[in-house]
């Protein structure tokens, strides 16, 4: 008996949130789907570990798109739709901004977050709130345009505040609020989520993100990002589609400009209509395609023409008390001693010290999260790979535990207690590890930067124009709406409706 058929409908590269997403999309359509991942557990990134019998998060700080019960929003509505039903917690704040100069815990919700900031930065209220009322408008004009195609006179007449900003970048965009710097300062934490500096971030970005994450709140799985993958993966298998662990491809074979299948690390040729890629573009065109010689010029100029964007670099810390006695009070600090981001940018090419650190409690949303009287508390700055690629292997170790001590030690400060002297476990996770683990290219988890030459809005305007094989597709965060677990999931499901699409328009 074959362990695999002739042939699929669609063979799927990765079984992370994006590609599970995808099979989910088509399975639920009737293909004959199979999933190959390399690792023994779905999820990719999106996945826990043990340590000393404690059950750690491994990547997720708190994802959008879900809302409550009652109201879910995309991705929630989606995997509910889908029969995935994953037990979300709500984060229960914003975030807390720890800069030169403020202290403040900001909460979701557009009037809330507004008061919030005029309470630090008194007269602000009405200006603030204005900036999130346009980051929702364009934020609900994009999930719109990602959806149905538009004519020129439409957008025109339909989505004024997204013509108006699409061409600025967020701190032209904010510059005409003509704030405070300080209250800027509370608008800006989140743009290491997106990778950007502010001078460079497209307003539309920093929309979406906004939107998301302060007018619809945050959630995290009750039992960690491995609780989505594998009720994502058991939905995916229940509804007729195959997944196979510890199967790596090494090829996808290409005959005259099309897909035909894919090779395994072991020799198993599989054949199919369609691929979907999690790998990289980086990757899949300069090594994985079989032969070499169907790449064309173009598509090397594609991926040269873009920038990655950000890798990670996380100390994980199970430390002996609860988060309180230990002056830990909030789910999420981002903490810092400058909020200039083309400065702070610039830095994150090096080895550190790092300057801007984002800092997670996920018993403070979860009070089960770890033992009792204990706590996890994570310390993550999110570099970029540059530095990193010049660490040599007989240094790694070296820089490794320098950079993991600096976090630590300017967090105890911070807290105002040696966080050193309460570890019962620590896991550090460097960009290394990540290129390891989930195979993403160079470490890099953030996918392609957007930047104002290079983002959402563009990459949907030349979404057919960029396909260089027919058959194949893209999903992960290298690909439209960029980072993130809820984005790797909307990744996923365009990826198969353009594999669907494909379909009936061969078949017609």
């Amino acid at each position: 008996m074959q362990f695999y058929r002739e042939h699929y409908d669609v063979i799927v590269i990765g079984g992370g949130l994006a590609g599970l997403s995808a099979a989910l999309v088509l399975a639920e359509q009737g293909k004959d789907v199979l999933v190959l991942e390399r690792h023994n557990q779905p999820g990719g990134a999106a996945t826990s570990f043990v340590r000393g019998g404690i059950e750690i998060e491994a990547a997720l700080h708190e994802m959008v798109g879900i809302g409550p019960e009652d109201d879910r929003q995309m991705v929630g509505a989606f995997l509910e739709q889908k029969g995935v039903n994953v037990d979300w917690l709500r984060v229960p704040e914003a975030y807390h901004a720890s800069l030169p100069g403020l202290e403040v815990t900001l909460h979701a919700g557009f009037e809330t977050f507004a008061r919030e900031v005029d309470a630090a930065v008194p007269g602000t209220y009405e200006k603030v709130l204005r900036v999130l009322e346009l980051c929702r408008a364009v934020f609900e004009s994009i999930n719109e345009l990602s959806e149905h195609s538009v004519n020129k006179l439409q957008l025109l007449l339909k989505h004024t505040d997204l013509v108006k900003t699409i061409g600025y970048s967020t701190q032209e965009v904010l510059d005409t609020f003509d704030l405070p710097q300080a209250a800027v300062d509370l608008l800006a934490p989140y743009w290491i989520y997106v990778g950007t500096s502010l001078s460079e971030l497209p307003f539309t970005i920093f929309s979406i993100v906004m939107a998301d994450y302060i007018g619809n709140g945050s959630y995290i799985p009750r039992q960690f990002s491995h609780e989505f993958s594998v009720k994502l993966a058991e939905r995916v298998e229940a509804l007729g589609a195959q997944i196979e662990y510890r199967q790596h491809v090494e090829k996808i074979l290409v005959k005259d400009g099309r897909v035909t299948g894919v090779r395994t690390a072991r020799g198993d040729e599989i054949l199919a209509d369609y691929v979907i890629s999690a790998a990289y573009p980086n990757k899949v065109y300069t090594s994985m395609i079989e032969p070499l010689s169907e790449v064309p010029p173009k598509a090397i100029r594609t991926v040269n023409g873009r920038r990655l964007g950000l890798t990670a670099f996380s100390v994980i810390l199970i430390l002996d008390q609860p988060a309180e006695a230990l002056n830990i009070r909030n789910y999420n600090v981002f903490h810092g001693d400058t909020m200039d981001t083309d400065e702070l940018y610039r830095d994150l090419a090096g080895l550190g010290p790092y300057r801007y650190l984002t800092c997670i409690c996920h018993n403070l949303a979860n009070p089960d999260a770890t033992p009792p009287g204990t706590c996890s508390y994570s310390i993550t700055t999110l570099p970029r790979i540059d530095g990193w690629k010049t660490v040599s292997a007989d240094e790694y170790d070296r820089v490794k535990h320098a950079v993991a001590r600096q976090m630590i030690e300017d967090m105890s400060r911070w807290c105002g207690v040696n966080l050193l002297d309460h570890v019962l476990e620590i896991v550090i996770e460097t960009p290394v590890t990540i290129a390891h683990y989930t195979g993403s290219w160079n470490g890099c988890i953030y996918g392609y930067a957007h930047t104002m030459e290079d983002h959402l809005v563009a990459r949907l305007m030349m979404e057919q124009q960029d396909k260089v094989f027919e058959g194949l597709e893209f999903a992960g965060a290298h690909q439209i709406a960029g980072d993130g677990m809820g984005p790797a999931v909307t990744n996923g499901r365009r990826a198969a409706q353009n594999v669907l699409d494909a379909m009936r328009k061969r078949k017609a």
